[in-house]
């Protein structure tokens, strides 16, 4: 049986993401785990995050599990979620710029606070509901419709060194980076879990997916 790893550094509700791909796949083993063991042993990795970016490198780095992720995204199918795709980052301007875990050169921003929509009114900070995806050609974009809405909630977004890494945009208001991709690796600032049909789509997709663009 194919087996899929939640990563559990101890931040956020990690049982919808569980509930969310056991829908997806029924088949798929999926466990919520820390030890470095079984991160290692599972075909396929997720890396869900909520909170603030210090909390959660501290988390990272005080229980070993960085190093560990660092690894494992070398080689497996690995899907990053939230603030699990701007960990995965250079640093984060947020807590007075955070080192980050460096897998993806870039930066996470937060958006301005004067932020305003095609009618002048003020856009609120954070982003939060549903929003278009704009996609670039992937596997784990199969079955899903250009423009596709996402459910998102962050006031901080990533913007990549390499253009070529993003692999889709959202607009708000203007176009800022919403998933990124490198080899084996897949991550998006929206929540999959909280995405209804298009969300399990590409959770779906993730649990078949071998790793190649």
């Amino acid at each position: 049986m194919s087996s899929v790893a939640v990563i559990d550094y101890g931040m956020g509700n990690l049982h919808s993401i569980e509930k969310a791909l056991q829908h997806a796949a029924p088949e798929v083993d999926v466990q919520i785990v820390s030890d470095a063991k079984t991160i290692q042993q599972a075909d396929r990795i997720v890396f869900p995050g909520v909170g603030a970016i210090r909390d959660c490198m501290f988390a990272l780095d005080s229980s070993g599990l960085s190093a560990i992720i660092k690894e494992v995204a070398k080689t497996k199918p690995f899907l990053g979620i939230c603030l699990g795709m701007q960990a995965l980052v250079t640093d984060s301007e947020e807590n007075n710029n955070t080192a980050c875990l460096n897998i993806f050169k870039g930066h996470v921003e937060h958006f301005s606070k004067n932020l305003l929509d095609a009618k002048g009114e003020r856009l609120k900070i954070p982003h939060m509901g549903w929003n278009q995806v704009k996609q670039k050609q992937h596997p784990l974009w199969d079955g899903i419709p250009q423009n596709s809405r996402f459910y998102f909630v962050h006031s901080y977004y990533v913007k990549p060194n390499d253009e070529s890494e993003t692999i889709a945009t959202t607009e708000y208001p203007k176009e800022f980076t919403s998933a990124l991709a490198k080899d084996n690796i897949f991550a998006v600032q929206f929540h999959p879990e909280k995405s209804q049909t298009v969300g399990l789509q590409l959770l779906k997709n993730f649990l078949t997916w071998d790793g190649k663009q």
